[in-house]
């Protein structure tokens, strides 16, 4: 990148230096090599273990083999996880049928969400993958349905079936959706990505760094507010399906526009998974927001399946810690801490997950 940070000059001795020579080196420090170390003493909390127990709604097939698998189960009973939501995705690498296999020893720790399957768009492909998805609720253990994902070209997350040009709202499934009510599988969805990805690359953009590497080009797909769209029709067509928006929807930075969809809509939750250096630069908005969205917030990560990732983020909701710096996020600026009250911790870690999920303890 060769974005450079603007350097503050203070008045020089010397009026006649030229140019050249009064020059600072900060002239030539590049923005995604920014790397400041806080001088200010104020405190520093590291929270080993969640203050209440968690179920987590967001993860993935992270571990490559079952020694790995045992661990995460580890590091889970070490900070206090309870359980974890594993979602398939195209990316994951695996079917279905083999990640459940693999993860079954450790089933306590673990609850399986599955794809669509859009391999044959007809009806009678539809029916069929309706009984797919029974089948991988009642045999498989299947509790929900996701990660779907559409960033502009449709659910391209999809496996075994390919979901290019298929967005959430597409008339031809909505029985699959339908199916997932009756089935009481909530669907998680990915939709777009940090409104900062759809701005310019350019002096203007508030997380240049990041998004220049997650950068949307919507020339030949749907944009934000096309996709917001899309979403919005089908959690208002399908009342009787449970949705839920990961990543905050991807509204971090309009978070009234993400609350006045929780108010229209009772069948909407969304998660906070990889969201934190998002969310964690507002801290008094994003606590408001989340106290009073306090029944619809669930607890997600997204980031892996390490000690140091799950205690960022109960240091980010727990403490009152401010102006700290977390690089392996990918963002430039400082978070600061929510200090959220007890009764929304509860809610957020565990009380509304367990609510959605009480049927398949």
């Amino acid at each position: 990148m060769l974005v450079v940070l603007a350097a503050m000059t203070l008045a020089s001795c010397n009026s006649q230096k030229t140019n050249e020579e009064s020059a600072s080196p900060a002239d030539q420090i590049r923005l995604v090599d920014f790397a400041p170390v806080v001088v200010n003493n104020i405190p520093v909390t590291k929270v080993e273990r969640a203050k209440f127990p968690i179920i987590d709604m967001h993860a993935h097939d992270y571990a490559s083999n079952e020694e790995e698998i045992a661990q995460w189960c580890k590091t889970m009973d070490q900070v206090g996880v309870l359980n974890t939501a594993i979602m398939h995705c195209s990316w994951i690498g695996r079917p279905f049928e083999e990640y459940v296999a693999a993860y079954a020893p450790y089933k306590d720790h673990f609850r399986f969400w599955c794809c669509f399957d859009y391999s044959d768009m007809s009806p009678e492909g539809i029916e069929k993958a309706c009984q797919l998805l029974e089948r991988y609720h009642n045999e498989l253990g299947a509790v929900g349905v996701g990660e779907l994902g559409d960033k502009g070209e449709g659910d391209t997350y999809a496996r075994p079936g390919d979901g290019t040009g298929i967005h959430i709202d597409d008339p031809r499934i909505k029985p699959l959706i339908a199916k997932a009510g009756e089935l009481k599988m909530p669907i998680s969805i990915h939709i777009a990505e940090p409104y900062w990805m759809y701005l310019p690359m350019d002096e203007t953009n508030d997380g240049l760094v990041n998004a220049v590497a997650w950068h949307v080009d919507t020339t030949n797909c749907y944009g934000y507010n096309k996709l917001m769209t899309s979403f919005e029709n089908a959690v208002r067509e399908n009342p009787n399906t449970i949705f839920i928006a990961c990543h905050y929807l991807n509204m971090t930075h309009d978070f009234p526009r993400l609350g006045a969809l929780l108010d229209k809509y009772p069948n909407l939750y969304f998660d906070i998974s990889a969201r934190v250096a998002e969310s964690a630069h507002t801290p008094r908005a994003a606590r408001e927001f989340l106290i009073k969205y306090q029944d619809r917030v669930l607890f997600g990560t997204d980031n892996g399946m390490y000690a140091d990732m799950y205690q960022t983020i109960f240091r980010v909701l727990e403490t009152n810690d401010e102006h700290f710096y977390c690089p392996e996020l990918g963002y430039h600026w400082a978070l600061s801490g929510f200090n959220l009250p007890d009764e929304v911790l509860k809610k957020l870690y565990h009380d509304n997950a367990e609510r959605i999920l009480t049927e398949y303890k």
